[in-house]
């Protein structure tokens, strides 16, 4: 600080020993003059002024390092007060440009959350002739027709899901109902989903659920699910998906484990990225790179420990760890 201070007040430093000199320069030249005794008021002078430098700038200091030092995260009016009626015009100025970003902001915001409603009230009114259609495919007599138009309309069905709970992601903690789930029911419910797919493709399902109840909120707990489902019939070809439950040291511990074609290594550590697509099979064009966000975004708003193992060509295993009793209390209070 003290040196930028120095460098804006270089022009006054510089004029006062500019000033003394011509003085003693004309002193020097003029005969009638004195050096000796002008030499006493100039070093007179020279000490006021330096006393007058050190009082400047710890008065004009005091007001830069509580700006510099401000945090633009905090009110308006924890802003220094300026002291100067320049301090006040650089107060002034910096509160009506945050005034200005605000309205920017909050204009920004309101036009976001209208997009967002608008979008919501779409998705809704697009499921419903999605639901009619998907039961006039039902209808069709040519197996082959009904099973290429239901492994379609299952495509449009799962994306709209998508879009429908990423936009509700926001205020996932606004929406949680926190209870008794049975876990038998939600799967059954997302296997009917699933089911001409993984008779389109072989697959088979195995359920062996020894905890059958889990505290969680069961229309979001069943999307988590629906994710990794959807997943793991996506990129199996062969084998069968089982589905377990299990007592893990006094926590409820859920596991998918698939046959498929698995991940590679180097890219575990980033499923979870929003977008991010496999290095290895990136020439695909199936995989949006959402599913497994959409998946770790709502595991962590239930307080699940969402996990993820796999090698490639052998296989995924996906496990949910469920909080305990006094996590699901904390839960609650959100």
């Amino acid at each position: 600080m003290k040196r930028r201070f120095m460098k804006e007040r270089g022009a006054w430093i510089a004029f006062i020993f500019f000033l003394h000199g011509f003085i003693l320069f004309i002193a020097a030249i003029d005969q009638s003059l004195d050096v000796e005794q002008i030499g006493y008021p100039l070093l007179l002078s020279s000490i006021l002024f330096i006393i007058f430098i050190v009082f400047r700038y710890y008065k004009e200091s005091r007001f830069y390092q509580q700006l510099e030092q401000y945090d633009q995260h905090e009110q308006l009016s924890d802003l220094p007060d300026g002291q100067s009626p320049f301090e006040t015009m650089v107060e002034t100025a910096f509160e009506e440009q945050r005034n200005h970003l605000f309205q920017k902001y909050m204009t920004h915001r309101q036009q976001v959350d209208n997009d967002k409603d608008e979008m919501m009230a779409w998705i809704h009114e697009v499921k419903t002739p999605l639901t009619t259609m998907g039961l006039i495919i039902d209808r069709l007599e040519e197996k082959e027709a009904n099973t290429a138009l239901h492994l379609e309309w299952l495509r449009i069905h799962l994306l709209l899901d998508q879009q429908l709970y990423q936009k509700r992601m926001d205020f996932i903690e606004n929406d949680l109902y926190l209870d008794k789930v049975e876990l038998e029911s939600v799967f059954h419910q997302e296997i009917r989903t699933f089911q001409q797919w993984c008779m389109q493709k072989g697959i088979g399902i195995e359920l062996e659920l020894k905890e059958p109840f889990v505290y969680s909120d069961a229309k979001w707990l069943a999307f988590l699910i629906r994710q990794i489902l959807s997943n793991a019939v996506k990129y199996s070809y062969y084998g069968d998906i089982s589905i377990s439950s299990q007592s893990h040291n006094g926590q409820i511990e859920l596991v998918v484990k698939d046959e498929g074609k698995g991940i590679a290594e180097q890219d575990l550590s980033r499923i979870f990225e929003k977008g991010f697509t496999s290095t290895t099979f990136h020439h695909e064009q199936a995989a949006s790179g959402m599913g497994l966000y959409l998946a770790k975004k709502v595991a962590d708003g239930l307080a699940i420990q969402l996990t993820v193992q796999s090698t490639l060509g052998k296989g995924t295993t996906v496990t949910m760890l469920f909080p305990r009793k006094n996590q699901f209390t904390s839960l609650t209070s959100m």
